[in-house]
C-alpha cells in the first residue's frame, strides 16, 4: 500500500513510529521472551493485590521492611562472628543526576501550567475540549474499576493492539479509511441539507435586525 493509502498519509512503519528501540520491539512481539515475561511478572502481581488484600504501598513497607531486618542482623551477626559484612555498596545520588532529573521535571511542570493558564484563560478552546473529554473518561473509567487493574489492562492493551494492527494493518488502514470516507460524506450531506440552512437562517436574521 502507498502513503496516500496510509492512516494519516504516513510513510514509515509501525516500528519506527514507536521510536524503533526495545520499547517497540516489546510492543510489537519482537522480544517475546521479554514481552511475554513482563506479562506474566504483572499478571502475577495482580493476582497478589487481588487475593491478599495488599495493597501496594503496604507491600512495599512489608518488603523494604524484611530486607532491612535482614540486613541489619547479617551485619550485627557479621560483627560478633568476625564475618565479612553484607556485600551492601555506599548508597547516593550524584548531583549531575538530580540536576537532569530536576531539568526534565521542570520542563514538563511548565509546560502544563502554561498548557493550563492557556485553558483557563479561554485561549486555546480546543485543548479545553480535549482536556476535559480526557478528564471525564479517566473519571468514567475510574468509577468502574480499581487503579491496579486499570494499569493491568493498560499494559495489555498496550503490549496487544500495536501488534496486532502491525500484523492486520492493510486491512485495518483500509477498513478505517472506507469508514472516514463515509462519516465525510454524511457530514457534507447534513451541512448541505441542514447546517446551510441554519446558517443562512441565522444571517437573515442579523440583516433583518
Amino acid at each position: 500500500m502507498s502513503s496516500s493509502d496510509r492512516l494519516f498519509d504516513r510513510s514509515r512503519s509501525v516500528h519506527d513510529l514507536l521510536g524503533g528501540g526495545l520499547v517497540a520491539d516489546v510492543m510489537l512481539w519482537r522480544r517475546k521472551d521479554l514481552t511475554v515475561g513482563i506479562l506474566l511478572v504483572t499478571l502475577s502481581a495482580w493476582v497478589v493485590f487481588e487475593i491478599s488484600g495488599y495493597t501496594l504501598l503496604s507491600l512495599v513497607s512489608s518488603v523494604l521492611l524484611l530486607l532491612i531486618v535482614i540486613l541489619f542482623l547479617w551485619a550485627k551477626s557479621a560483627a560478633l562472628l568476625n564475618r565479612p559484612a553484607p556485600p551492601l555498596p555506599e548508597l547516593f545520588i550524584p548531583e549531575e543526576t538530580v540536576n537532569e532529573v530536576g531539568a526534565i521535571i521542570r520542563n514538563h511542570v511548565n509546560f502544563l501550567l502554561s498548557a493550563f493558564h492557556d485553558i483557563a484563560m479561554g485561549k486555546d478552546p480546543r485543548m479545553f475540549f480535549k482536556v476535559a473529554g480526557s478528564l471525564c473518561l479517566i473519571s468514567f473509567i475510574g468509577g468502574l474499576t480499581d487503579f491496579l487493574t486499570l494499569a493491568y489492562t493498560s499494559l495489555v492493551i498496550v503490549l496487544t493492539i500495536p501488534a496486532l494492527y502491525e500484523r492486520y494493518e492493510d486491512h485495518i488502514d483500509r477498513y478505517v479509511i472506507m469508514g472516514y470516507q463515509k462519516l465525510k460524506q454524511l457530514y457534507l450531506h447534513f451541512d448541505v441539507e441542514y447546517f446551510s440552512k441554519v446558517r443562512k437562517r441565522i444571517l437573515e436574521k442579523k440583516k433583518l435586525s
